[in-house]
């Protein structure tokens, strides 16, 4: 048999007859001629070379090599047609994957975002990449996945961004620090103070660093220190103050002191990142359209500030 005849049309054709006992109702079932399905019926027994049929009165029915290929057929026609389901579920974002590299302090609430989303669409897979803002930057960069998730987005040609949620950094002190209980008229009675920095790039430092610019302010000491917890952990004990992400203090008691600064807290914002110039995988577009309906489910909505719409729109050009 020369495999490379067989066509799925073929096969569609001998299912119908087998099936319905009759060349005239396969005919009929699928919309063509009576000759037609002859002659791909002559065909199909050329390619296969061997009979697969029995004319009988009143019915045909398949010889034995033609009840296996009949078998092989339905076997063949139901396996496309599962991938027509899966196509169709990938098409709607229901099925797949995508990756997402995310900034050290957005794995706060991405699990938020992810939790229903993965309850809504359990059959798509999700993998994380979580680091700092250079590490993902250089990701970014290599387009090694299909969103990202920023606070202080790349900019670029081919960069597209939609921010999505308020990401207000505030100003921590140890509990029992004495501008908790008299807080100064401005953050210049603070300079002296030592304060603990994430490394230079992050996010929150920028911006923190940017704050003071526009001010004139310099710190006198500053400890830098790579991670939110330990900074955390630190200002409790006393080592300092810091200006760190609200979202970062949502989760667990904490023992710090949050005194009523002018200027604080220091606006920001969290933004879903793609490439303009890569084409999103089905799923991933649905997951920034899930987010962008149903925000108001994820998150508090005091930190919602959507505009992913604009986003969208240049995704749907994508597909």
């Amino acid at each position: 048999m020369n495999v490379r005849h067989l066509t799925f049309r073929l096969l569609q054709v001998y299912v119908a007859v087998v099936r319905l006992g009759s060349v005239s109702r396969a005919a009929s079932q699928l919309h063509l001629t009576q000759p037609t399905v002859s002659q791909q019926l002559k065909r199909l027994a050329e390619a296969v070379g061997e009979p697969l049929l029995n004319i009988g009165e009143g019915r045909i029915t398949p010889t034995l090599v033609g009840t296996e290929l009949y078998h092989a057929a339905l076997d063949a026609l139901s396996r496309f047609e599962d991938f027509n389901g899966f196509l169709q579920d990938a098409r709607q974002g229901t099925r797949g994957s995508f990756s997402i590299g995310v900034v050290t302090t957005a794995k706060y609430i991405l699990p938020r975002l992810l939790g229903p989303f993965n309850r809504s669409f359990p059959g798509v897979e999700v993998s994380i990449s979580v680091g700092n803002r250079g590490y993902i930057l250089d990701r970014h960069r290599h387009q090694q996945d299909d969103l990202y998730l920023f606070s202080h987005p790349p900019t670029g040609e081919h960069t597209l961004s939609g921010r999505f949620i308020h990401n207000p950094l505030v100003l921590i002190t140890p509990p029992d620090h004495w501008a908790v209980h008299h807080p100064p008229a401005d953050f210049s009675a603070l300079l002296e103070e030592r304060f603990l920095l994430r490394e230079p790039g992050s996010a929150t430092r920028l911006v923190f660093e940017e704050w003071l610019r526009k001010r004139n302010l310099q710190l006198k000491r500053v400890m830098q220190i790579e991670s939110n917890e330990v900074i955390r952990m630190s200002v409790e004990q006393g080592l300092g103050l810091a200006v760190l992400s609200e979202h970062t203090l949502a989760e667990g008691e904490h023992k710090l002191g949050r005194p009523a600064i002018p200027g604080f807290p220091l606006g920001s914002h969290w933004y879903l990142v793609c490439h303009g110039n890569r084409r999103m995988p089905y799923a991933a577009a649905n997951f920034v359209r899930f987010i962008n309906d149903n925000l108001a489910h994820c998150v508090d909505e005091r930190y919602i500030h959507n505009d992913l719409g604009a986003l969208l729109t240049q995704l749907n050009t994508q597909h």
